[in-house]
């Protein structure tokens, strides 16, 4: 099916050729946030019960290892100079680039599928299993999406940056859409009684949230999101 939605033309963005230091400082806390959230069950006793010294310890970590990282310009959005100037361009794909979109891929993916599936058997038992889903499936699902991404399965985590001009739109879509539903989800599950009844009505928002943000993103309405016609210079 033709993409209908709204697109961009590379020749009309305007190219940056180095990243100004706010910029780059801007980037940072996305590959903090990420890189936190990845050890899943930790992840969710953060929100279920607040910081425990093992959230601080890991999120100390986190820090130190990503702003190294980010000194040496080997974070996304935190290079000196942006990487991708041409979105067809048959480029290498940086190994520190598919690191990070893949370990953001899993930040985005696991818990959405998750917290979903816990909101589905709560709304057809009444019973609350979220902490034992997360205990048990975070890892093998994080292992799958850490597999898709060492084999370049995933949008952003390609050995080529050739199809950067479609792919950044799935990847920021997605960002997009389970960012919002899961901002929702918690509101209403801190709120809400744990009845089946509010429970269905909880998954129903969550499921509703995603479809709609998601229709926005594939129709280019959402930042980031347009088809990139390729062909001229651009700022990644």
């Amino acid at each position: 099916m033709a993409y209908t939605g709204k697109i961009e033309y590379a020749a009309h963005r305007k190219v940056r050729h180095h990243n100004k230091t706010y910029y780059r400082f801007a980037h940072w806390p996305i590959w903090i946030w990420v890189f936190f959230l990845a050890p899943g069950p930790l992840t969710f006793s953060l929100f279920s019960r607040g910081f425990h010294w093992l959230n601080w310890a890991w999120l100390a970590a986190v820090l130190i290892g990503t702003g190294i990282a980010g000194y040496y310009g080997q974070l996304p959005g935190v290079e000196p100079a942006p990487y991708i100037l041409r979105f067809d361009e048959d480029k290498p794909n940086p190994l520190y680039r598919r690191v990070c979109y893949t370990f953001a891929w899993n930040a985005a993916l696991n818990f959405a599928l998750l917290n979903m599936a816990g909101l589905a058997y709560a709304a057809a038992t009444g019973i609350w299993h979220l902490k034992q889903i997360y205990l048990y499936a975070y890892s093998p699902v994080c292992a799958l999406i850490l597999l898709l991404g060492m084999l370049g399965k995933l949008p952003r985590v390609a050995p080529s940056t050739k199809g950067e001009g479609r792919e950044r739109r799935y990847f920021y879509g997605t960002v997009w859409a389970v960012s919002a539903a899961q901002t929702v989800e918690l509101v209403l599950w801190k709120t809400l009684p744990e009845t089946r009844t509010d429970n269905l009505m909880k998954l129903l928002i969550f499921v509703g949230v995603l479809a709609v943000f998601g229709i926005a993103a594939s129709r280019g309405m959402l930042p980031r999101t347009r088809l990139i016609l390729p062909g001229e210079l651009m700022s990644d």
